[in-house]
């Protein structure tokens, strides 16, 4: 959420974020209104108090009981009105930053980087179905049988590849010394969505249950609600989180895309970066670009070819101010497809979330956010399979994973 103050003193760049970023419309007019009617009724209510408190002094009950009637009164409205503000202010989007390509969706990113030569193949290259189906790694008709659409089983070779998969994924991270490891809940309330921006507008992509409970669909949710309400001591910055969960997506605005594989599927399961830092733009940058040079680091040691691209306006999130997509070459469609994402917040997230620290002189800040896909299972297998495909279908397991899945080819077992 922004800060009321920022909205008035630049509103014409925050009606510009609201446009460029294509999301849900807000009325600016209509904020800024309420926010003057909220604090002249707070002005009005707490000078009431104050007769209140002097009728007490006073003992004259009849005043004290007018004006308790008219409090009640005010207090009532004033809540409806806040409501309303509160209402209208978690729409407003954050502002992009001023190096964002202005486009209406992915369409308008912009490459910034690639990395790797694409493989070339003598023979005529199989999909990550077929390869994983005829070694026997992949059941998606029984997966669709227990789970329904988008369900699927990884058997064999493809659940000991995600194991090694995540164990490399561990190993290289806890070896930058300053990652702390955490396994997040996957079942939240509602206010870690609201908090981190998911809510309202995401709604209809998330799974709800019968308690008014979410499934998160990534764990940056859990992770950047740990300190929710809290203030940090400012020597503790930045804090840095690697967190793993399974997580869930309806894909609601997915119909038609991916509708067969595991590139696009409702369970996936994540390890994620996020980052607390001071609230200065400079930190931001800098751990943004660090945490997304980190998830590059994985892919070259998986030795895939990919590309980073930087989001146009349209391809942002509510609260993001920039982010980066690691889009990873897929053979079979030849192109890249994204598979991890990189973002930054500036305090948008933690003013939602009530996270703030005691700068050095002593005033409280919000702190800013930060968040990075390391790694993502089983979408990353996608690249992986087809990648490394060989002419007799069997896979060649890339050389950081064979410590841990114990051999250097997958093939068929007859």
């Amino acid at each position: 959420m922004l800060d009321i103050k920022f909205i008035q003193e630049n509103r014409v760049l925050v009606e510009k974020a609201i446009a460029d970023k294509k999301g849900e419309p807000v009325d600016l007019n209509k904020v800024l209104e309420l926010y003057e009617k909220r604090k002249s009724l707070r002005t009005e209510i707490d000078g009431l108090n104050q007769e209140r408190n002097k009728a007490a002094a006073e003992r004259d009950v009849e005043e004290g009981r007018r004006i308790k009637d008219e409090l009640k009164t005010l207090e009532e409205m004033y809540k409806r009105m806040e409501k309303e503000f509160v209402t209208l202010m978690i729409k407003v989007p954050n502002v992009p930053s001023p190096d964002t390509p202005v486009g209406p969706d992915e369409s308008a990113n912009t490459v910034l980087r690639t990395w790797g030569e694409k493989p070339r193949f003598s023979f005529d290259i199989k999909n990550h179905i077929e390869l994983m189906q005829n070694l026997d790694m992949l059941d998606l008709e029984r997966g669709a049988k227990v789970s329904g659409f988008r369900g699927y089983f990884l058997k064999n070779d493809a659940a000991t590849l995600t194991y090694a998969i995540w164990h490399f994924v561990f190993h290289h991270m806890m070896q930058k010394g300053d990652f702390i490891p955490i396994i997040t809940p996957a079942l939240l309330k509602r206010a870690p969505f609201v908090g981190t921006g998911y809510l309202p507008q995401g709604e209809e992509d998330l799974y709800k249950t019968q308690d008014d409970l979410y499934l998160q669909g990534t764990a940056e949710v859990p992770t950047m609600a740990y300190y929710m309400d809290e203030v940090i001591e400012k020597g503790r910055l930045p804090i840095k989180f690697l967190s793993f969960s399974p997580s869930y997506r309806r894909e609601a605005g997915s119909h038609g895309k991916d509708t067969t594989g595991i590139f696009r599927v409702h369970e996936i399961f994540k390890f994620e970066q996020v980052v607390l830092c001071e609230a200065k733009h400079d930190e931001s940058v800098k751990y943004h670009e660090e945490l997304t040079t980190n998830a590059e680091e994985l892919v070259q040691a998986l030795e895939l070819p990919y590309q980073v691209v930087i989001n146009a306006t349209g391809d942002l999130g509510l609260g993001q101010v920039k982010k980066y997509d690691i889009e990873t070459w897929v053979p079979s469609e030849n192109k890249y497809r994204e598979t991890h994402s990189s973002s930054y917040f500036h305090d948008f997230q933690t003013r939602r979330l009530g996270i703030r620290y005691r700068d050095e002189n002593g005033k409280l800040r919000y702190a800013h956010s930060l968040n990075n896909t390391a790694l993502s299972t089983p979408r990353i297998l996608v690249s992986i399979v087809e990648n490394y495909q060989q002419a007799d279908g069997s896979i060649v397991v890339p050389e950081v994973l064979r410590s841990y899945i114990g051999k250097d080819v997958i093939q068929r077992i007859t």
